[in-house]
């Protein structure tokens, strides 16, 4: 039991609602405050305002935390006191889709706004056009129209934002939220005093004896920054797609023997010490050990190399990776939450959590410019409503005092970036970068460290057979041939690479007979009536293979370059060597002298061996590598890059590689790659090409340049016309007061200014 600190009244097991998320339960008081308890122990409670809570029955048990504020936390969806950005989930739920109440909700908003600003903002601006919309409507009734239009768009659609600037000014916290409301709701409320109290404002203010009306400013900044928070909601769901794969990798079901007998139970009911069965062509449960049989294992989601790992008794499996070719048992040692996979998981989420929001410019701006603002909207208010020239003061001070916050609202800032950005991930999109959002392009700008995984990236990511080396006695297509012919029947993917080999050269390949996989060994098999063996030496060496020792040189020399080398024997005889190896891209070798020609330093990861990975990067010019490394070590090397204050672009397309791809500041997909990699990364590169890397930091270049300009364009119009509005020039130039006219001129050339600068993307130069 205790008091809570926020409201006062009393909180225990009894009297309050509970729910419990990740094994601590929450209380909730009457009041929506939060305390959260550990036995009889009371913690201190998470200071968050009791106004953002509650805001979706149904959800009380997930937990949501601020991307920007990580201490900001709460038990069910709102937005964050401090920056007005919506909460997320801190945890994704298994069973949550793409889509949320939130996000339909911004969409219904969106769609009614605009329906109804379009028309509101044609009658406003047609007259300036000289089209006499006003005198077709008839100068009373346009108004009423303009006013029955634009209140469902500011009170109903807008609604959300003036919760978040009216909570941004009790927390003290300013950002664009507290300017949109100000902004808006003074355009909006002087037009409704306009139209029903016309006689107080003084006629200095009248244009051709009638009062001007802003309804079409405040409808269109509440229609763009509704524009603006569904995209940033869209990209945000689509973050938590990498994750949703994630979690499809694990099977729902394991073979659990027990007692001799095995049956099928839920994922989340194997416990450590369970034994289960894996049959071929199924997918490993949890992490354990093989404890009888053995098998091919294919761990390309852990380690991205396409090459199969053969594991006997004793070897550990890791959850979530693909049995191929053996049935065996394990036993399960790390399950739920302990597991590589669960890890991996855990890793993407903290690191796309992590992440700045998208309006954080913006918020930047307005951290200087709304105190500014504000301050001179007051001080106006006050000096007009004491040296008046004319009564009533009070009225010379309130309309001066609102044109300053409706000429300040700056309606093409809300143009700046989403303009920008709009266009130039189209214009990118079009030389096949798909770029996610504005963050990105940011962060891309000020890479200086672009981390490279090697299979998939580097390379083509699948086995392709490179070289056929015959004894004397026999041809390479006779060779090749002859293994084609066994491997034929086999899943390998070193024989499928064999046999796709044969097929390029236009080999026929005969049928096999008597086929047998032997697993960590190879296969044999009897072609046109000869035994045939193709598979590891030790293998051939075990069943009596003579004359093996004839190519042992040329055999260390190519595992030396990374090649992956077979034997293959006729009739208990070595009839050659077969090598395979994953072949680097064509492209590659331009892309690293690309990135080296921006500065760029490179450093190229990879779980496969060290002399593999040397060569590579000897070979193609790479600054650095690191051999051997899984997707913890890929994950904290990029943290480690960013802790010595690199800017670090990741680039890959492998399972493993999304949790690094999460944390990087930019992450960079192969489209080749998985779908997990894909939706990790900020970046997708559709051809799977590096040379996508210099398109992508060239349009980060001139898209930020731009945006810089729009935020320029949309501000410098409204900075000249507060001090005017505010009546600086009044006593020195005939009696100057901003002309109504005048301010919707502005707004309005500030954001076609912002619309013209914008589409200068469409027709930058990017590199080829």
């Amino acid at each position: 039991m205790a008091i809570d600190p926020i409201c006062g009244m009393t909180v225990d097991e009894k009297t309050a609602r509970s729910a419990v998320r990740d094994g601590v339960t929450y209380y909730f008081c009457a009041e929506g405050c939060r305390r959260k308890f550990t036995g009889d122990v009371d913690v201190l409670p998470l200071s968050v305002p009791a106004a953002t809570r509650h805001s979706a029955p149904g959800r009380a048990d997930v937990l949501y935390i601020c991307p920007m504020h990580p201490e900001i936390e709460q038990v069910g969806p709102g937005s964050c006191p401090k920056c007005g950005m919506d909460l997320e989930p801190k945890t994704l739920q298994p069973d949550a889709g793409e889509d949320d109440h939130e996000l339909r909700g911004m969409v219904r908003r969106f769609w009614v706004a605009a329906a109804l600003t379009l028309p509101v903002f044609l009658i406003s601006m047609l007259p300036m056009l000289g089209v006499p919309v006003d005198r077709w409507l008839g100068r009373t009734v346009e108004p009423w129209v303009q006013l029955f239009l634009a209140t469902p768009v500011v009170l109903w659609a807008g609604w959300p934002f003036f919760e978040r600037g009216f909570r941004s000014i009790v927390t003290g916290h300013l950002n664009m939220f507290t300017l949109i409301a100000i902004g808006t709701g003074a355009a909006y409320l002087y037009s409704v005093v306009a139209i029903l109290f016309p006689a107080i404002i003084p006629h200095q203010f009248k244009h051709g004896g009638v009062v001007p009306i802003y309804f079409e400013a405040a409808a269109v900044i509440i229609t763009l920054v509704l524009l603006g928070q569904l995209l940033e909601l869209r990209a945000r769901n689509r973050t938590g797609a990498a994750i949703r794969e994630l979690l499809t990798l694990a099977p729902p079901v394991a073979r659990v023997v027990r007692h001799g007998e095995e049956r099928e139970v839920a994922l989340d009911e194997v416990r450590e010490g369970d034994v289960l069965r894996v049959r071929p062509g199924e997918k490993i449960p949890v992490d354990g050990q093989l404890s009888e049989g053995g098998s091919s294992i294919e761990e390309s989601m852990i380690t991205g190399e396409p090459m199969p790992v053969e594991k006997r008794v004793g070897d550990s499996v890791i959850g979530g990776t693909l049995n191929q070719t053996g049935s065996f048992l394990m036993v399960a040692d790390k399950v739920g939450a302990d597991t590589v996979l669960s890890r991996i998981i855990g890793m993407v989420a903290d690191a796309q959590r992590s992440r700045a929001p998208i309006q954080k410019v913006a918020d930047a701006v307005a951290g200087y410019f709304v105190p500014a603002v504000l301050a001179i909207a007051i001080l106006t208010f006050l000096v007009w409503a004491i040296a008046a020239p004319e009564q009533p003061p009070l009225a010379w001070g309130f309309v001066n005092a609102v044109a300053v916050l409706i000429i300040a609202c700056p309606c093409a800032l809300g143009l700046a970036t989403p303009m920008s950005i709009m266009v130039g991930i189209g214009r990118g999109a079009r030389e096949g970068v798909l770029v996610k959002n504005a963050e990105v392009l940011e962060h891309l700008e000020k890479v200086d460290t672009v981390v490279v995984d090697k299979t998939g990236t580097l390379t083509a990511g699948r086995p392709t057979l490179t070289e056929c080396l015959p004894v004397a006695t026999m041809t390479d297509t006779d060779l090749l041939r002859t293994a084609a012919s066994v491997e034929q029947n086999s899943e390998h993917p070193l024989a499928r690479a064999i046999v796709a080999g044969a097929k390029a050269r236009n080999i026929a390949v005969p049928t096999v007979a008597d086929f047998d996989s032997v697993t960590g060994g190879g296969a044999r098999g009897s072609v046109e009536g000869r035994e045939v063996l193709v598979g590891k030496r030790a293998w051939l060496a075990e069943e009596s293979v003579e004359g093996l020792a004839a190519l042992d040189d040329r055999a260390d020399a190519l595992q030396l370059q990374g090649r992956t080398v077979m034997h293959v024997a006729v009739d208990r005889r070595l009839a050659g060597l077969i090598a395979v190896s994953d072949p680097i891209k064509e492209s590659t070798p331009e892309a690293v002298r690309s990135l080296h020609a921006l500065g760029l330093r490179l450093i190229m990861l990879t779980g496969d061996s060290e002399q593999t990975a040397r060569t590579v990067a000897a070979g193609l010019g790479i600054d650095e590598f690191l051999a051997g490394v899984k997707p913890e070590g890929k994950h904290a090397l990029v943290r480690a890059l960013q802790a010595e204050g690199r800017v670090v672009a990741m680039a890959g397309d492998g399972i493993n590689d999304a949790p690094a791809l999460a944390a990087a500041d930019v992450g960079i997909a192969m489209g080749t790659g998985s779908d997990a990699a894909i939706e990790s990364a900020g970046v997708t590169l559709v051809k799977g090409d590096l040379r996508g890397i210099v398109k992508a930091i060239e349009l980060s270049r001139h898209t930020m340049r731009n945006i810089r300009q729009n935020l320029f364009f949309a501000l410098v119009y409204n900075a000249l016309g507060v001090p005017i509005a505010a009546g600086v020039l009044y006593p020195l130039s005939s009696h100057l007061l901003l002309n109504p006219m005048l301010a919707a001129a502005a707004m309005s050339l500030s954001s076609l200014s912002v619309v013209a600068n914008a589409l200068r993307l469409r027709s930058m130069k990017m590199g080829s």
